[in-house]
């Protein structure tokens, strides 16, 4: 079995810890084992726990789609959205989820007959910058 092939937690488990262990798995050797802070004193520094509970605990960690459809699903998502930063971090999650680099321009290209010409030509400049 594969990491993109573990058992997921049952829903209701501990959502923190399924949630970092879902992005231990997304970003291998990123964050250390153990349970970890991820608070950095600043202004809004709770968003990151939010997204740990509610995206990776709750969402990444559910049956029903393989990361790398997951991985699919996000880049396109945040193409549309013109989600820079956080494609940046996707593209390497998708990658470590079995995604080729021209994938990955597939997913870009395909983007741009929906989510618009420059959505497309950000979403590349995101990807080569991650890529670099």
């Amino acid at each position: 079995m594969t990491a993109n092939e573990t058992e997921k937690p049952a829903p209701g488990s501990d959502l923190r810890a399924a949630g970092l262990q879902a992005l231990r798995e997304a970003l291998p050797g990123v964050f250390p084992e153990g349970d970890i802070d991820l608070r950095d004193g600043l202004l809004g520094e709770d968003l990151v726990e939010i997204g740990l509970t509610s995206v990776y605990g709750a969402l990444w960690a559910r049956d029903g789609l393989a990361n790398r459809d997951r991985s699919l699903v996000t880049l396109g998502i945040l193409i549309a959205l013109g989600a820079e930063t956080e494609l940046r971090t996707h593209v390497r999650i998708a990658l470590t989820n079995g995604l080729t680099e021209n994938e990955i321009a597939e997913v870009i290209y395909h983007s741009a007959g929906y989510a618009g010409f420059p959505r497309a030509t950000a979403a590349r400049t995101a990807a080569r910058a991650a890529l670099a």
